[in-house]
């Protein structure tokens, strides 16, 4: 019995013949009858399926999809993404605080710090190899053009490393991190050139806004420098700061190009094989460089010159290594668990946590200018965030 004012509604559907709901033998299409109870207040002509155009409205559907989201995954998905975003936005930071403060305290190898950014690559294999076992996966194979790939990344990470190395020798980590931050843009223009992704108007406005306020740190050059740093070096440290940013986007191009054209997948294991791999030949290459440059001979003199001592210099060196590569597993585990755009979106976040702590913890200088950089490097991240987004949702439509 249908009580009240509830309403019997019948839907008539047509399945097609290898439905799971149905099977016939002569027609081509089946008939499932489909009996609905509708309250007064959900009725067919409501098209309750149309989201409401009220704020309430969009904030009730916003919470609905939200719920959905949240509830399609178990909630060892949503720890390791917490964790995953954590890393990525405590280790970076303190990577690039703790090599600035290698070099303000006495510190003053370049391929040191290169070669720590590296060292920390067996807490990655660490991780990959359990991975074997509890995702039930196997090793890549490990052909001559996937190993020849491995070694040209390696190689050119350990060359973006002492890039950078040099750029923090010589520029606040404030600023570093802001010219750093151009890595963006780069990645846009070489995925284009080189992986054929789509570039369209709000990614090309960020290319724009992110050159424009590398200028604006140019152009501000003598409010942020150090007294014992010359023109030249300040000049040569910004140079190299955008070399490197231009290495790492290249970097990321060649290594989605390998995920396409040698891997032809892309799981949680794969990444973290690449990662390995590449972080290996990049230990490799600086540590060969360490060594011509007598650099490890020189460990123990730079620490026992080293501001707080020998310890200190140790754990400096350390916590740089292992906060370097926790906060490359927490990107790996973002791009994997959620998508690009929440890596972006935290690339965005993380550069302004640099600078603010820079400020905070380092005393860097941060002027009027820096403040300008700062927000309209924030605007080009939001510019591309928009701009990857929609190009993912067409390429979902199409």
């Amino acid at each position: 019995m249908v009580k009240g004012n509830t309403r019997l509604v019948v839907v008539l559907r047509s399945l097609p013949t290898k439905s799971s709901f149905t099977r016939c033998s002569s027609l081509s299409f089946c008939f499932m009858i489909e009996v609905r109870l509708l309250q007064p207040e959900t009725t067919m002509e409501e098209g309750s399926s149309k989201p409401s155009n009220s704020l309430w409205g969009k904030i009730r559907n916003l919470k609905r999809v939200t719920m959905e989201g949240y509830k399609r995954k178990p909630i060892s998905h949503w720890i390791l993404l917490a964790l995953s975003i954590v890393a990525m936005l405590v280790a970076f930071p303190a990577s690039s605080l703790l090599t600035r403060v290698y070099y303000s305290n006495g510190g003053a190898s370049k391929w040191i710090i290169s070669w720590v950014a590296v060292a920390g690559w067996p807490l990655t294999a660490l991780i990959l190899f359990p991975s074997y076992f509890f995702l039930d996966s196997s090793p890549t194979p490990l052909t001559f053009k996937l190993l020849v790939s491995y070694i040209v990344l390696g190689f050119l990470s350990a060359a973006d490393n002492l890039m950078y190395a040099y750029a923090y020798a010589y520029l606040p980590a404030s600023t570093a991190a802001l010219l750093a931050s151009s890595s963006l843009a780069f990645s846009a223009l070489c995925g284009y050139f080189i992986v054929h992704n789509k570039l369209n108007a709000s990614m090309v406005n960020a290319i724009v806004i992110i050159t424009a306020a590398m200028a604006i740190i140019a152009l501000d050059s003598d409010s942020d420098r150090y007294d014992y740093v010359t023109d030249h070096q300040y000049t040569m440290g910004f140079i190299w700061d955008i070399l490197g940013s231009a290495l790492h986007g290249l970097i990321f191009a060649l290594s989605e190009l390998v995920f396409v054209k040698l891997m032809g997948r892309r799981s949680f294991h794969v990444v973290l094989e690449q990662q390995v791999m590449v972080s290996f030949f990049g230990f490799v290459f600086t540590a060969i460089g360490v060594i011509l440059n007598n650099d490890f001979e020189g460990m123990a003199s730079e620490a026992r010159s080293f501001k707080g001592g020998k310890s200190s210099y140790i754990l400096v060196l350390v916590w740089g290594a292992i906060t370097f590569q926790l906060g490359v597993l927490g990107g790996t585990a973002v791009l994997y668990l959620a998508s690009t755009v929440m890596a972006g979106v935290l690339n965005a976040i993380r550069v302004p946590i640099t600078a603010i702590a820079a400020v905070i913890l380092l005393q860097d200088p941060m002027s009027g200018f820096k403040i300008l950089s700062l927000l309209i490097t924030f605007w080009g991240f939001t510019s591309y965030i928009y701009g990857n987004s929609s190009a993912s949702n067409e390429d979902s439509l199409s």
